[in-house]
């Protein structure tokens, strides 16, 4: 469930940092009764930007597959194998 805090309580920087590192989700943070901010720690940060490249690149491969600019596997490792010499 997510938390949910007002901006006055921003004071407490060293219980927000705990709040972080504990919740491992963002806390969404509220000004004068609406949604304002959203804090989160690098870890669940650098995590959430990893899901979101995966699933980019997901977007991409799904694009290039429904455009027909695909490749048959065997010719593909073909190539690579001749132009690395492999």
């Amino acid at each position: 469930m997510p938390q949910i805090i007002p901006i006055r309580d921003l004071k407490n920087t060293s219980e927000i940092s705990q709040m972080c590192h504990e919740s491992k989700e963002p806390i969404y943070i509220t000004k004068n009764g609406y949604g304002d901010m959203v804090i989160m720690s690098m870890e669940t940060y650098k995590e959430k930007m990893y899901i979101l490249d995966v699933y980019d690149k997901l977007n991409a491969a799904e694009t290039q597959l429904s455009e027909g600019k695909v490749l048959d596997a065997q010719k593909a490792l073909k190539s690579v194998r001749e132009k690395y010499n492999v």
